[in-house]
């Protein structure tokens, strides 16, 4: 998008990695809910030597278990889904990472959820944890929805959410900011969007012009 008159919505290599780092300080100094650990970054290799250009976001150990929370409006017991950061038995566990797409230009979700003892949960086991308003974006946007492709740097099979429209409404979120502030706030702009899908609760503080 440097150099560009009219941003369409993309961004480089480069300011992918510039708008990494800037959510990764970011995330480590806004107040982050307890449940959630702090992104990393990890470089990938080459020939056994880390890229200084190419790596991806992670956050990972992410545990989610159901809580009774006392009774509903018809008496009973109303039960809601918890993400706690934690190694207790009979939870699933959830690693997501943000790559960087060469064909669509944007960054990528990928993620995946698994059993206290490493089985791996199935599409529809995954979609029982999301709260409702998760399943709702997923049902009803023309933008989101959930994949199973191929992780760019670990070479496996992982869930993720299809980039094909990302560079249309992300354009529609940051356009009227300038190309620096647009490079550095992207990644924060476009996680409070894509985390609302997989339930991932993001501070609204991260994505705050500062």
């Amino acid at each position: 998008m440097v150099g560009s008159s009219v941003w369409d919505g993309s961004l480089s290599l480069d300011e992918f990695n510039a708008s990494a780092k800037a959510l990764v300080s970011k995330w480590g100094e806004i107040d982050v809910d307890d449940s959630l650990p702090d992104w990393a970054w990890r470089p990938c290799c080459r020939m056994g030597v880390p890229s200084e250009t190419e790596g991806f976001l992670a956050l990972e150990g992410v545990y989610q278990i159901e809580e009774n929370s006392g009774l509903d409006d018809d008496g009973g017991i109303a039960e809601h889904d918890t993400w706690v950061q934690s190694s207790c038995d009979n939870v699933h566990v959830y690693d997501f990472h943000i790559a960087y797409s060469f064909s669509y230009k944007v960054p990528v979700l990928y993620f995946q959820g698994h059993e206290a003892g490493g089985q791996l949960l199935t599409i529809d086991e995954i979609k029982k944890d999301l709260p409702s308003h998760s399943l709702k974006i997923l049902s009803e946007s023309k933008w989101t929805f959930i994949t199973r492709e191929e992780h760019p740097h670990l070479s496996l099979p992982w869930f993720t959410l299809h980039p094909c429209g990302t560079s249309d409404w992300m354009k529609l979120l940051l356009d009227k900011l300038g190309d620096k502030d647009r490079s550095l706030q992207y990644l924060s702009a476009w996680l409070s969007v894509v985390g609302q899908a997989v339930g991932l609760k993001i501070p609204l503080k991260l994505y705050c012009s500062s």
